[in-house]
């Protein structure tokens, strides 16, 4: 139970905390980049610290890089599949994700990820 408590207040602080720097920014559309993705992975990671030690969040934090990387590539596939391409939404999509699970397996295995 004790979990859920810390989830919730470090979910919440961290949470509250990104959407105050966002609000302060200007433009506003930059705003949706301190949404929930990074709040979120600080709130992991800090619980991933806790339970876990230093060492299991460090590695977990590797494996969220590969992640944005590979979202990264993604959006670029799917913005050359849509403009470049003259495909619809649905079909860029799919076929972008194999770019992404590619690449995010890719860099798994071969820099490593949580042991």
């Amino acid at each position: 139970m004790m979990e859920y408590v810390v989830r919730f207040v470090a979910g919440g602080l961290i949470v509250s905390a990104f959407a105050i720097a966002g609000d302060m920014l200007r433009p506003k559309s930059f705003a949706g980049l301190l949404g929930a993705a990074p709040s979120v992975a600080l709130a992991t990671l800090s619980i991933a610290i806790v339970q876990h030690g230093p060492q299991y969040a460090a590695a977990e934090s590797w494996t969220m890089i590969y992640g944005a990387v590979a979202l990264g590539c993604y959006s670029l596939a799917v913005c050359h599949l849509l403009m470049r391409f003259r495909l619809g939404a649905l079909p860029a999509t799919i076929l972008a994700f194999a770019v992404w699970i590619v690449i995010a397996f890719g860099l798994l295995a071969g820099f490593g990820g949580v042991a």
